[in-house]
């Protein structure tokens, strides 16, 4: 969702599937610390595609957080972006408190890769942060007047609804009737996961019949995120690509697998496998 690439696929900075054969651990490790900066900045994502758990790698790519040297014209920081990205894939929570200083960086998309990669890593003690984020757009609990655009929205939102932070359900319920769309749907996701309310999750089922594909893929994935088994129909008759699809399907099944207590599928998790099948 948001300005994050789709968020289904893993792509390389190119824009391309990567397949890691021109590059090795060592290689990548020792490329962070390169006087090339395209080299480091391919280095930081190869390592998190690859889900490289290796210490030194954890270590280089928390360094890169605060590197001054890649930056782009209008002030970005390309390599703390990618090894941000990173960090939430490698799941050392080392880099919790390395990415909670990065919610500070100006760079708006440095912000939304740690707010990410937050939410991977699962430790509650990053909450207070997100919630200070949340409520640079907010007047009290309400929409500030003239919405405020200048923070991830959508990542700090879905990081808070799947850290079960219940503290801040009224400060999340406003981001509902934000402009952006997307910003309404990961509030709708994060309402869910926050109160297991159905309406929220019939919000996003609604939201499959949008015009927009691109939306629609984003509802797509935050069904699957929530795992709201009712949504199981519409999903698979979704106007949007069948690989889509059964990656929401799929999320809907695993949380139903996951919160069924016998060892027996129930109905629903057959429902959905015979949905996927469907689609193949």
């Amino acid at each position: 969702m948001n300005s994050s690439p789709q968020k289904f696929e893993d792509l390389s900075p190119t824009g391309n599937s990567g397949d890691g054969e021109s590059l090795t651990v060592e290689q990548a490790i020792a490329n962070l610390e390169s006087a090339d900066l395209g080299l480091r900045f391919y280095a930081a994502w190869w390592l998190g595609r690859f889900r490289i758990c290796e210490a030194d790698a954890v270590t280089g790519l928390i360094k890169a957080l605060e590197d001054e040297a890649d930056r782009t014209p209008e002030g970005g920081y390309p390599l703390r972006r990618n090894a941000a990205r990173a960090l939430g894939k490698l799941g050392d929570r080392q880099a919790v408190s390395p990415l909670i200083a990065c919610l500070d960086c100006s760079d708006f998309y440095v912000r939304e890769a740690a707010a990410q990669s937050l939410e991977m890593l699962g430790d509650p003690v990053c909450i207070p942060a997100l919630i200070e984020l949340l409520q640079v757009g907010l007047q009290g609990e309400e929409l500030i007047s003239q919405p405020d655009l200048s923070q991830p929205y959508e990542a700090i939102l879905e990081a808070l609804g799947a850290l079960r932070a219940t503290e801040c359900i009224p400060l999340v319920k406003p981001f509902l009737e934000h402009p952006i769309e997307l910003v309404q749907y990961a509030a709708a996701r994060a309402m869910y996961q926050l109160t297991q309310e159905p309406v929220y999750g019939e919000r996003l089922v609604k939201a499959l019949a949008g015009e927009k594909l691109q939306l629609r893929r984003a509802v797509l994935a935050d069904l699957g995120a929530i795992g709201y088994l009712p949504a199981a129909d519409a999903i698979a008759e979704t106007l949007a690509e069948n690989s889509l699809k059964l990656i929401s399907l799929k999320g809907l099944l695993e949380h139903e697998v996951n919160h069924t207590a016998t060892n027996t599928l129930s109905d629903g998790a057959i429902k959905v496998i015979n949905l996927m099948d469907s689609l193949l």
